[in-house]
């Protein structure tokens, strides 16, 4: 099937973008790869510091002879998707011996887990996580000790910081290995209902409690499809996982055949293997396109229009918004999964999954198939899906028509014409909406401006009884350098109340949502942000603003408006307390939220 037209034309546009950046890039990680790991050149001291702990390995890696494979783990067991990665430095040795190879922990990352930190001061330290992992990634495979990486992270920021940090030792295969989603609890919308329900005042904190606890219960990957599972999805799109290994359940013999293998396939892909991969020519301009085709077509979290320019970055390639609105134009939403539908991923992966939608996609010729991956060429190769036949490991051929309709549908017949995400922009600066889970007739909002400067201004006003007509809730002084662009999912239950009651209701706001944030129509990472200047720091109360998603507008419908004085707001509290003190060079340096809010690219 020929590349569809919008396709390619994207694709040749970052690419004349990125010209010059990413031939600059290219130049680096090849003089990288042919000085390659310096263990054949470290002293005898250094060696001996390098291996002094590996037992039976020693002779192995003083020889140098076998590929030497660094993990970096984000393990902790704060995070229920990371817990079972805790016994995995173990099978991965194991497996990696196994394969004539030998394998060390290079390092660890932070982790944190925003479920916990919703609402909470620690959220203002999230998005810069994912620098920090960056970072700490980098330090680990500082020591230039490994032919390949495997990494072990799944969630909102440890992904795109992995990715960081893979693109900048580019020349190093990097291949991540997940852990898979927890099974099914409570469905979802049941949760969201007993949420809207506590925040109503209909309910205790116990019931909330119980549902909460019903919903989140075991190890593996929260259900929904928020941003840790949209992370999962990019990296089969993109061709950084084994084909069909993101929704294996943990504990399971399929998930722990596909880390032995990941293992096995690691070793192959290395300069001493037979088939050299570099994580810097995986990472390309057609790998960054069929992952934000994959955005559109699953409906994926909005937290990844912000991190997949800033992963991109690391590699030399320059994103746009507009890139993404034009894909989402041409992409066709296929999936319903919660909280753009009811189904979890588990249920999206019986009715036939990522295999069954790239292999749709394919055919409609939406994706590049002619990419590298760390399973090898072409993506053909993710639309088959893994299978134990008597203890082995195999792959076969994934559905080729759907399980389960109201889940997964065909390109041809698909749950919208055009993907989930849309582009904003107008006098109040561009951001984006999720409109996958927006209702239709809440698509467009013109209403009176109320105007906030953080998210607990706006649950106080409504426990206050203040919300009594149609309005736009302006949450400004949210971005990067204000306060580190904290999600505010914690405004979703209390605005979808006011739906609930009739009211016609939007935010717009610098600061993020939550890749589970659903049917509250949202105009997010506005940018430029009031910290800086922009335009959400001239509203007022009581100022006519209009939020259109069909027409892709954000105004602030008022005469004077280009002429007033921005608001300067006090941002001193924002910097201290819960760690924040160590974060003000972030805040200061960091980037625009439109190319990923970054400090270190």
């Amino acid at each position: 099937m020929p590349l569809h037209q919008t396709v390619a034309e994207v694709t040749d546009r970052i690419r004349d973008r990125s010209a010059r950046s990413r031939q600059e890039y290219l130049a680096r990680m090849r003089r990288a790869a042919q000085d390659g790991p310096a263990r054949a050149h470290l002293s005898c001291g250094n060696q001996a510091h390098a291996y002094a702990a590996m037992s039976g390995d020693k002779p192995d890696l003083a020889a140098g002879r076998q590929p030497n494979i660094g993990i970096v783990t984000a393990y902790n067991d704060m995070l229920s998707a990371h817990q079972p990665y805790e016994h995995y430095p173990e099978r991965i040795r194991a497996a990696a011996r196994r394969a004539g190879a030998t394998a060390q922990v290079a390092g660890g990352v932070p982790a944190m887990c925003d479920g916990v930190t919703q609402g909470q001061p620690g959220m203002e330290l999230s998005l810069f996580s994912r620098d920090v992992i960056a970072l700490s990634a980098g330090v680990a495979l500082s020591h230039n000790c490994f032919d390949a990486a495997l990494y072990l992270g799944i969630c909102d920021k440890i992904v795109p910081g992995l990715i960081m940090a893979a693109a900048t030792f580019g020349h190093v295969p990097a291949l991540f290995v997940p852990s898979g989603p927890m099974t099914s609890g409570l469905p979802n919308d049941e949760k969201a209902k007993v949420r809207q329900q506590f925040a109503a005042g209909q309910v205790g904190r116990d019931k909330l409690m119980e549902a909460e606890m019903a919903s989140y219960h075991g190890p593996g990957t929260c259900t929904f499809y928020g941003t840790a599972n949209t992370n999962q999805m990019l990296m089969e799109f993109m061709g950084l996982h084994l084909p069909g290994a993101s929704f294996v359940n943990p504990g399971t013999p399929l998930r722990e055949a596909l880390t032995d293998a990941a293992v096995a396939r690691a070793a192959q892909i290395t300069a001493l293997g037979n088939d050299y991969t570099p994580a810097g020519e995986v990472l390309d301009e057609r790998a960054f396109v069929n992952g934000m085709v994959g955005l559109m077509a699953t409906g994926g979290s909005t937290n990844l229009v912000l991190h997949l320019p800033a992963m991109a970055r690391a590699a030399g390639i320059l994103l746009d918004l507009d890139d993404f609105a034009a894909l989402s134009d041409a992409v066709p939403l296929m999936a319903r999964v919660y909280p753009n539908g009811l189904a979890d991923v588990n249920h999206f992966h019986a009715a036939g999954g990522l295999a069954y939608m790239i292999g749709e996609l394919l055919s409609a010729g939406l994706l590049h198939e002619d990419v590298r991956t760390v399973a090898g060429g072409g993506l053909s190769r993710y639309t088959q899906e893994p299978r134990l036949v008597e203890g082995a490991l195999t792959w076969a051929e994934g559905a080729r028509e759907s399980l389960n309709d109201r889940i997964l549908r065909p390109v041809t017949d698909p749950f919208q014409v055009s993907g989930g995400l849309k582009q904003l922009s107008g006098n109040l600066g561009r951001g984006v909406m999720k409109v996958s889970a927006v209702a239709p007739e809440s698509h467009v909002t013109e209403a009176p401006a109320r105007i906030f400067e953080d998210q607990e201004a706006v649950k106080a006003a409504f426990r206050r009884g203040e919300f009594t007509s149609d309005c736009v809730v302006v949450v400004r002084f949210q971005g990067p350098r204000a306060n580190g662009m904290p999600e505010l999912h914690s405004l979703t239950p209390t605005l979808a109340v006011l739906l609930d009651r009739g009211l016609k209701v939007a935010l717009v706001t610098d600061g993020r949502m939550s890749g589970a944030s659903g049917k509250v129509p949202a105009a997010i990472h506005v940018s430029p942000e009031a910290a800086a200047g922009g335009p959400l720091a001239r509203l007022r109360d009581g100022d006519i603003v209009r939020v259109d998603a069909v027409a892709g507008t954000l105004q602030a419908l008022v005469p004077d408006f280009e002429a007033r004085e921005p608001v300067v707001a006090d941002l001193t509290a924002n910097r201290y307390g819960i760690g924040r003190e160590l974060f003000e060079a972030f805040r200061t340096h960091a980037g625009p939220a439109e190319t990923g809010g970054a400090l270190v690219v």
